[in-house]
């Protein structure tokens, strides 16, 4: 329904978002070096083997070695790897864009807010909760699950809670260009998401998975903020006379 595009909300307990840099450029890597095979081709048969498939982990277990896949061949990891695996994998260009389009607009802030160190821990374990929410749910399919979205409803999730007033613009319906707060923008998202789960389509879109990682980010920035970083900040964006900085519509 809308994507966001930037925000005015510049970092300020840190020189630059390194980390949130880092998992676009892996992400992005892994995709089109990999998936798209630029610079080693890996079928998207041998990349099941790094996807979640909810009845291998659920009912194997997480250390046994998943199904040999026809073409995977070799490419047999544990099971429990694969939490953290499927997360740096995409289905396509407007998937990877998609997730990492709202890392990019929303990871600096909240990677200020824990410092780089704890900002990698805190998005991979929002990740991996995603995919075990996704698993237990959905214990007996088959279907891989790919995709970051997981990890990064945690990021919406843990910004959310920090910087509800912030002003953001957003595309809304992919062509109208709004200004608006960071709480209506995102609880807009959140509401979509329960509403996703209530009435599946069958879009093949894995909601538990980012519900779970809603859960996830929404508990952990209450203990890995920080020290003397608020929740729900009342600011609303740049102070007077504050230039912005880490992002503004050039990068968008």
């Amino acid at each position: 329904m809308f994507v966001p595009l930037w925000d005015m909300n510049p970092v300020r307990r840190i020189r630059f978002q390194w980390v949130t840099l880092g998992l676009i450029l892996a992400n992005c890597a892994v995709y089109f070096l990999l998936q798209m095979g630029l610079l080693y081709p890996v079928s998207t048969e041998a990349l099941v083997a790094f996807a979640v498939v909810p009845a291998e982990l659920v009912h194997q277990g997480f250390l046994n070695q998943p199904v040999v896949h026809p073409v995977a061949g070799a490419l047999r990891i544990p099971e429990g790897l694969t939490l953290l695996t499927y997360m740096f994998l995409h289905g396509n260009i407007l998937h990877l864009a998609g997730n990492m389009i709202f890392l990019w607009v929303f990871g600096d802030n909240v990677e200020d807010a824990m410092g780089h160190v704890r900002f990698l821990f805190f998005y991979l374990i929002c990740g991996i909760f995603a995919g075990l929410t996704h698993a237990l749910v959905s214990n007996n399919s088959d279907v891989p699950m790919i995709g970051a979205s997981g990890a990064v409803a945690g990021v919406i999730a843990a910004y959310l809670m920090l910087h509800p007033n912030v002003r953001v613009w957003v595309l809304a319906f992919f062509r109208i260009p709004l200004r608006v707060s960071a709480g209506f923008a995102l609880i807009f998202w959140i509401v979509l998401q329960i509403i996703s789960v209530i009435f599946d389509d069958g879009s093949g879109t894995a909601w538990w998975a980012h519900i779970g990682g809603l859960i996830a980010g929404a508990v952990l920035v209450l203990f890995m903020r920080a020290p003397g970083v608020q929740l729900f900040n009342r600011a609303t964006g740049l102070e007077p006379g504050e230039a912005p900085s880490g992002r503004g519509a050039e990068r968008a």
